[in-house]
């Protein structure tokens, strides 16, 4: 889902705002006749707000996250990194934002800095908590156990 979200989602939003600025502009052109500015200001609000949620939400979502056992593999785009289970400190998991986003604090920054995010699995109840990530905390939490 994380290229849905991060690809396929925003070129949808922004690509159906700017339908709603340019037809009429067209449509204008031809006839002589504009809308009023106001008919834009809803669009262009839209466009501006979208981007900043979707900055704060989306963009910052890395690609994929793969279990490697005693570590994770990280890819965004065609950076890699490896991240060792003991290295990280925190897991944060909010469920009632969407997408779902998992954040992992580190004790020492890599390639994708102190924090990396991705989206968390999918799951069909959606206000339960996600096994896969109960897991990975219960795995990290025993790694500290064994330091």
């Amino acid at each position: 889902m994380t290229f849905y979200y991060k690809r396929v989602f925003p070129i949808v939003w922004f690509g159906f705002l700017l339908i709603f600025i340019v037809v009429p502009l067209f449509a204008g052109a031809r006839s002589g006749a504009f809308p009023p500015l106001p008919f834009f200001i809803v669009p262009v609000l839209m466009i501006v707000f979208g981007y900043v949620l979707m900055k704060k939400l989306v963009f910052d979502l890395v690609d994929e996250v793969l279990d490697g056992g005693d570590a994770l593999l990280v890819r965004n785009g065609s950076q890699h990194e490896q991240v060792l289970l003991s290295d990280i400190t925190n897991v944060s998991y909010s469920q009632f934002v969407n997408p779902p986003r998992v954040t992992l604090s580190l004790r020492n920054p890599g390639t994708f800095g102190s924090k990396i995010s991705f989206c968390a699995p999918v799951r069909f109840m959606p206000f339960s908590t996600s096994p896969t990530i109960d897991k990975l905390i219960e795995r990290i939490d025993a790694t500290r156990g064994r330091r």
